[in-house]
């Protein structure tokens, strides 16, 4: 199903107006919906590899405001390039889903941190920057983030467990991004997700498998005994968010957490809510999982409220209903009831 504008409408007012804006891992779930959002009344500039590309028969797939450069944001001089003219920057590339990390975690730890200085330098290089928005995460929290605020405590895996490579280098990006504000009068902006979903989600993630699954009557897995606890945050809400964090004068030099802390739920119960809510008869299963996890997980977003006015607006079962409808669509149109691959 083709995405209209209609579908993806936004919630908050955009005043961003003929600017320049380059997102990095742009054709991505987050960057394509950002991308939506701003294409109308901006240039968007987009770097991407493409190993995943949300950007493919959504509405910015050829539309005259969008230039894509294929390229990683490892190669300095593809970075150089997309930053001509650009005034604001989203840097979203890298290694993204738990599984990819863990199998990869010396090209995550590469992509994070080389990458996030090669976007960082350009950008202080460039004059006409004035915004820079660099995405973190909120595993930075470690297992156990309940309420948590942007001051207090990170808290990473033992070294060498892969699980934390992600981790400990977002955090690491962090500092950059603070330090190259303090040095070089970059105004940057740090901005910490908490577990996103939605309609256009492209790869891994709990809810993409479980509803995916759910659809073509497999049986929905689950890690251990399910009693992880997570706050879903929906993917309009999280555009909201960043978009105010590149508008408003306040969000420079600061961390935000973006999230929605009314929306916990055990990643069980979750499971279960998505079958029901599918009209699915598939099996919960719960299945052994030998590996460091995120045991809680729920956002403090004060300073985003305080700062920004940012208020997260999509309860969980009506974002999982809209996200559900999305990949029946999908999977309607393609003819593909395969689901993903059992691992």
């Amino acid at each position: 199903m083709e995405l209209t504008h209609l579908a993806w409408e936004a919630t908050i007012s955009v005043m961003l107006k003929n600017k320049t804006i380059l997102i990095s891992g742009g054709a991505g779930f987050i960057g394509t919906r950002l991308g939506m959002r701003l294409v109308e009344k901006n240039r968007i500039v987009v770097l991407d590899t493409l190993h995943r590309n949300a950007l493919e028969g959504s509405v910015l797939d050829g539309h005259p405001n969008l230039h894509l450069i294929r390229g990683d944001v490892r190669d300095k001089e593809a970075v150089e390039h997309a930053m001509e003219g650009a005034t604001h920057v989203v840097h979203l590339a890298s290694i993204a889903g738990v599984d990819t990390v863990m199998n990869n975690p010396l090209l995550t730890m590469e992509v994070s941190i080389k990458g996030t200085f090669n976007m960082l330098e350009a950008a202080a290089r460039c004059a006409s920057i004035e915004r820079f928005v660099d995405f973190s995460t909120s595993e930075v929290f470690g297992r156990y983030a309940y309420r948590v605020t942007e001051g207090d405590v990170t808290s990473l895996g033992a070294v060498g467990q892969a699980r934390w490579t992600y981790a400990v280098s977002k955090l690491a990006t962090e500092h950059l991004c603070h330090v190259m504000h303090q040095v070089r009068g970059l105004p940057a902006v740090t901005v910490r997700p908490f577990n996103i979903f939605g309609p256009g989600q492209v790869g891994s993630g709990a809810i993409h498998h479980f509803v995916v699954n759910a659809l073509c009557g497999k049986e929905i897995r689950v890690h251990n005994q399910g009693d992880q606890i997570r706050a879903w945050c929906y993917i309009d809400d999280l555009i909201d968010g960043l978009i105010l964090a590149l508008e408003s004068p306040n969000a420079v030099a600061q961390t935000f957490n973006i999230g929605n802390p009314r929306t916990a739920i055990t990643v069980y119960n979750l499971a279960r809510l998505v079958a029901r809510l599918s009209g699915s008869k598939s099996e919960v299963r719960l299945v052994d999982w030998p590996y460091p996890d995120v045991e809680l997980r729920v956002p403090d977003i004060g300073r985003a409220r305080q700062l920004l006015g940012f208020e997260p607006k999509t309860d969980l079962e009506e974002g999982l209903r809209l996200t559900i409808d999305w990949y029946r669509d999908r999977l309607e149109a393609t003819g593909d009831r395969a689901g993903p691959k059992q691992e």
